[in-house]
């Protein structure tokens, strides 16, 4: 009795196997094969790199990227070493080619000015280097205040402020030194700004005649405005002189006559122990 019990017990799980080997084939027929999923070595930075540095071997390291490769990665260390950094790459961040200067234009903020387009140094004031807003890759307005030249002397001096360049690009913001009246060296606010060859004109023929002050704008704001000038007197709130309708009249001038003097002559009078001169005028100056 336990032997046919232990026999029919046998065949259950087998019959039971079967059907689950049958099961299991028929659900993998419907489910669709996964597709292997590719993986790219891509080169990365191995430590944080600042703006202007040359890459070398140790500034490189590869990592394995999954799926679509970033745009502009690259693949080989060749073709990153001695390339400058045109923008600061952080530790494993991918190197792509667009933040890396051209083969062979070196390192230093030379890299990193695009065709076409200059690095210009103004002055500005403390508050800019104070706020330390300047700093690179914002981009900023530039306005310059001062008065006019040309003023007549009866015409009112009036000091005015004019939006001259807009949306400009800061490269570099640091302190450098220059020698005061005295010969003694003072820290003077430098920023380096990216300009057309005609805005580097520009800004250096203001650099020494006006003062320059910088206005933070938001990067994704690009829109150029017409911005008018403002005068002293428009913020004082003085109005302009009004013109007469009358005409004025005008003014006489007198006429002056140089007479050229008498001709004289000087006698000496000697009367006992006193003496004396006497001037009288020559024929002629009576004429």
């Amino acid at each position: 009795m336990a032997r046919r019990l232990l026999t029919i017990l046998i065949a259950a799980l087998a019959v039971a196997g079967i059907c689950a080997f049958f099961a299991a084939r028929l659900f993998n027929s419907y489910m669709p094969a996964a597709k292997p999923v590719a993986s790219t070595k891509i080169i990365a930075a191995s430590g944080d790199i600042k703006l202007g540095t040359v890459l070398t071997a140790s500034n490189l390291t590869t990592i394995e990227i999954i799926g679509s490769i970033p745009k502009g990665a690259i693949l080989k260390p060749e073709n990153a070493i001695g390339r400058g950094v045109a923008a600061e790459i952080y530790q494993g961040e991918p190197i792509l080619d667009s933040r890396l200067a051209s083969s062979g234009s070196g390192g230093g903020l030379a890299a990193t000015i695009p065709t076409g387009m200059r690095a210009c140094a103004v002055k500005v004031d403390d508050v800019v280097g104070v706020a330390g807003f300047a700093t690179p890759g914002m981009r900023v307005d530039v306005l310059f205040s001062g008065v006019p030249p040309g003023i007549g002397s009866g015409a009112p001096v009036t000091a005015v402020s004019k939006t001259v360049l807009q949306y400009i690009q800061v490269l570099s913001a640091g302190t450098d030194y220059q020698k005061d009246a005295e010969g003694k060296a003072r820290p003077v606010q430098v920023v380096t700004l990216m300009v057309t060859p005609e805005q580097a004109e520009t800004l250096s023929l203001a650099n020494n005649q006006v003062k320059i002050q910088l206005v933070l704008r938001n990067p994704l704001d690009t829109k150029i405005n017409d911005v008018p000038v403002t005068g002293l007197n428009t913020l004082l709130g003085e109005a302009a002189p009004l013109a007469s309708s009358t005409p004025a009249k005008p003014m006489k001038v007198a006429r002056i006559v140089h007479v050229a003097a008498p001709e004289t002559y000087t006698v000496d009078v000697i009367n006992g122990t006193k003496s004396s001169k006497e001037r009288f005028v020559s024929p002629e100056g009576k004429q």
